[in-house]
């Protein structure tokens, strides 16, 4: 079997979630089962772990790690976006717990054919779903000079995004098509000022982690996702979300502060502050991973772990 990566902040995943032994919890982002497999260590034969992929060849992987398990596991190949109605199917339409890992694997990024590494030779897909029209190669080669420009600044935060994108559109007008991720690379690279080649990693890292979330709406799907979890949890659920860079962090932790308006429960321990809040907070502050699993595993490096709570409160204003 192909060695699989390792699950970012695992403990900490699982001391969120507080996974019950006969409880459901949902893995909306199974990737290669590594937190799937955790929860369902904790579970016995009456638990449920549901994965929901929207990369085929991932789900694969996964099946094949989790085929020990296979009496209570349910994985099924879609969106995240599509949480409410996979779960209507399943037959579990309120859960005990939802995952949602945001952070692409290391299988998917250094597979070549899948063009997302700026580092191989590949033809420019960025596709997690390849049912889909949309490729980082169409993006590149019929985007206009401000619409690559905005994406580049928009979901890369990337500061020289105009200059990056006249060198694109140069690069189209003399030699025509980009159609690999190492040329892009390159060309990016020219485009940056050589002074600031030197620092923050490869000067196309921005640009292609840009291109990445816009070919899959990552964002966009984030704000669709979440008040599905919120209505997908039984009171006392959790929500446990891993982001891997600030602008997925930040709407995470707007979307947590805005549900749990007036609630000003720690932690732990019952929520008694009799607020109308729909979640309650568990972290007040973004969990980081410990210096030891950074070492073992450099790609922990940027993942920011948020968890919160449904609670009993917004059970009974539902109900009203």
């Amino acid at each position: 079997m192909v060695e699989l990566h390792l699950p970012v902040m695992e403990e900490e995943v699982l001391y969120h979630l507080d996974c019950r032994e006969d409880g459901v919890y949902v893995d909306t982002t199974v990737g290669d089962g590594g937190h799937a497999e955790a929860i369902c260590r904790r579970l016995l034969s009456e638990g449920r772990l549901i994965g929901i992929d929207w990369d085929e060849e991932a789900l694969d992987r996964a099946r094949e790690r989790l085929s020990r398990y296979s009496d209570r596991i349910m994985l099924v190949h879609a969106d995240y976006t599509q949480l409410l109605d996979v779960l209507k199917e399943t037959g579990y339409p309120r859960v005990n717990g939802i995952l949602i890992d945001l952070g692409a694997s290391t299988l998917q990024l250094m597979n070549p054919e899948r063009g997302f590494s700026f580092h191989l030779e590949g033809e420019l897909d960025m596709r997690m779903d390849r049912r889909q029209s949309l490729t980082a190669m169409k993006i590149i080669n019929e985007y206009s000079r401000d619409e690559l420009a905005d994406i580049f600044f928009r979901y890369g935060e990337e500061r020289w995004s105009r200059r990056i994108a006249t060198a694109i559109m140069r690069e189209r007008q003399l030699r025509g098509d980009i159609s690999e991720s190492r040329h892009l690379a390159e060309i990016v690279k020219a485009a940056v000022p050589a002074r600031y080649r030197r620092h923050g990693g490869h000067p196309a890292r921005k640009v292609f982690q840009a291109l990445r979330l816009a070919v899959n709406s990552e964002l966009e799907n984030i704000r669709a996702v979440l008040p599905q979890v919120v209505e997908s949890l039984l009171p006392g659920g959790r929500i446990v979300v891993i982001a891997y860079h600030s602008l997925e962090d930040r709407l995470i932790k707007r979307f947590f502060r805005e549900r749990a308006e007036g609630c000003t429960c720690p932690p732990r321990g019952p929520c008694v502050c009799g607020k109308e809040a729909e979640l309650r907070v568990l972290t007040r502050k973004a969990v980081k991973p410990s210096e030891r699993e950074i070492e073992n595993n450099s790609r922990a490096r940027s993942a920011r772990l948020r968890a919160a709570e449904r609670t009993i409160a917004a059970e009974k204003k539902k109900g009203e």
